[in-house]
């Protein structure tokens, strides 16, 4: 192939790259999904899909969007459902950052804002219903493959947390206090707190399906004053 050939074949590339993101914007519905912890405003625009943050976060909790996400492909990402984010110290998937998607200027738990956690059934709920987690609850939990010592700690909550009455999203959560447990009408019942992050990490082991995060959500867009 000589130069000439080369730079067509390079125009058309770029052609079908583009008409391919423009196609898939118009038959899919863009989702908003809960980014990393530190998520500029416009992180969409500023993420270059380097896939650095993926590469050093210690939980593996972040991961890259696929064909179905339009413009969005190979964007960072958490699903809660998996794995939430456990805030380790130092942010390394901040530091490793280099575009400034994600901001270098969080440097505690309390400047993270990644959206905020609900309460979708209370009537499922183990700690209300007073039911105890019974190894087959987390039976998925316990069997994934843990890495490094981090991930070990985090399995050992859920299975301290085994015969016992299940508060295991207040055991895990990474934000001291952002999930209480209350009474309401002499039942207990699971609280969200002012002070939630939205880390995803009670959604994670919530295995009732009680609790979801919502992305890009503040606790007053939610909850109020």
């Amino acid at each position: 192939m000589n130069r000439r050939e080369f730079s067509i074949f390079s125009l058309i590339t770029l052609g079908g790259a583009i008409g391919g993101g423009i196609v898939i914007n118009k038959f899919y519905e863009p989702k908003l999904h809960l980014r990393p912890p530190g998520s500029a405003k416009n992180f969409e625009s500023l993420c270059i899909k380097c896939g650095q943050c993926v590469q050093v976060c210690p939980y593996h909790s972040i991961n890259l969007l696929g064909f179905d996400d339009g413009i969005n492909l190979a964007t960072a990402y958490i699903d809660p459902s998996k794995r939430g984010c456990y805030l380790c110290d130092l942010f390394p998937c901040v530091l490793a950052c280099p575009s400034g998607a994600l901001d270098h200027n969080i440097n505690s738990i309390k400047d993270v804002k990644m959206g905020v956690a609900i309460i979708k059934d209370m009537q499922k709920c183990y700690a209300t219903l007073d039911k105890s987690v019974s190894k087959s609850d987390v039976s998925t939990l316990l069997e994934r493959k843990t890495y490094n010592q981090r991930e070990n700690e985090a399995k050992k909550i859920i299975e301290d947390n085994i015969s016992k009455t299940c508060h295991l999203c207040i055991s895990s959560c990474p934000v001291q206090g952002a999930i209480s447990l209350v009474k309401i009408s002499d039942k207990p019942a699971i609280k969200i707190e002012p002070n939630c992050v939205g880390c995803g990490v009670c959604q994670e082991v919530c295995f009732a399906n009680v609790i979801e995060i919502l992305p890009n959500k503040s606790y007053k867009d939610i909850y109020g004053d």
